[in-house]
């Protein structure tokens, strides 16, 4: 399947932020340094002045300010910040940044490539071909390139997680040396076996259900009724009669995008099954069924649950309004 723009800009983004996520501790942009107990940001040490109280060089008036525009502040910012997107995006942050969500993309993509399904649970392989054109016939030679995939991935999650806790230099200068210190082989060999059985086993699962950020961003994102969300265009539902479910099979949480919004709780806004089911439609009417919308255009899909069918404006999914996600107010 071609990628649109949409998705092009999203792997720009995602690659990016990967990158970041690995090299943020080795450039000191973040970290948190155990040997010298205190935040590193941006080259410059991020302290509380807990040491400078603690020895009477500063009083409990100065002590207090610091921790207010140091921490609860900073804190409060963040946190208001991830509230905002989350209320009026969802889980954009999973879907265009998380390292860990990119990870489960390429790995879902590998296995499909090895056995025809995204994941080891599920029943049924995925079509070969599909109206979208997407052309994967399985081969067992791709599961040595998952294996290596998920090991290489998981190896590379814990060394990393490590250097935001201890010197990158001193990490990655010991395991040039084959001379990692107990602990860090001990943390590096721990965390490598454990991702490597979420990477395996738990993909997407996890994302789903462990990821205490994702839930947070969806039980936020569903209090807005007016948020941006995958909408349907039920008026042209018959189009999508003798569809192969594309859309289904390019998402990545392995939902239903033509569902309502309490059975896409978990989605990340990823737009792969907009990519699809333009794709699939191209040959055909020329346009896809599912639009990502936002304010009075998304209550057909947050609030058409247990019979109510909520009246939603026409220019939602009209040609003038193409490619936009505010149609009308």
């Amino acid at each position: 399947m071609m990628k649109n723009n949409d998705q092009r800009r999203r792997l720009a983004w995602r690659s990016a932020f990967f990158l970041l996520f690995i090299l943020a501790p080795p450039l000191d942009i973040l970290r948190f340094d155990l040997t010298q107990n205190h935040l590193i940001l941006f080259g410059f040490p991020w302290t509380l002045g807990m040491s400078a109280f603690q020895e009477g060089t500063i009083g409990a008036m100065e002590m207090g300010m610091q921790m207010l525009l140091r921490l609860f502040l900073p804190l409060a910012l963040l946190l208001t910040l991830g509230v905002y997107f989350a209320w009026k995006w969802g889980r954009l942050y999973c879907g265009w940044l998380c390292p860990h969500f990119s990870v489960v993309e390429m790995i879902n993509s590998l296995m499909r490539r090895a056995h025809g399904k995204l994941s080891i649970w599920e029943k049924n392989p995925l079509p070969e071909v599909q109206r979208d054109g997407t052309q994967i016939q399985p081969n067992k030679r791709w599961w040595l390139v998952t294996v290596v995939a998920v090991l290489f991935f998981s190896f590379l999650w814990a060394v990393a997680l490590l250097t935001y806790l201890l010197p990158p230099k001193e990490i990655y200068s010991n395991l040039i040396t084959a001379s990692l210190t107990r602990n860090q082989f001990v943390f590096i060999g721990v965390g490598t076996i454990l991702l490597t059985i979420e990477f395996t086993f738990a993909r997407h699962l996890f994302c789903r259900f462990g990821c205490a950020l994702g839930l947070f961003q969806s039980l936020i994102w569903m209090g807005n009724k007016k948020a941006m969300v995958v909408a349907y265009d039920r008026k042209r539902a018959k189009v999508c009669v003798n569809c192969d479910a594309s859309c289904e099979h390019a998402c990545p949480m392995r939902l239903k995008p033509r569902s309502i919004k309490r059975r896409m709780f978990t989605c990340t806004q990823c737009m792969q099954c907009i990519a699809a089911c333009d794709a699939t439609q191209q040959a055909g009417t020329g346009s896809g069924l599912l639009k990502m919308l936002e304010d009075q255009c998304a209550l057909d899909v947050s609030t058409r649950d247990f019979g109510f069918k909520p009246e939603v404006p026409e220019a939602c999914f009209s040609k003038e309004n193409a490619g936009k996600r505010k149609c009308c107010h």
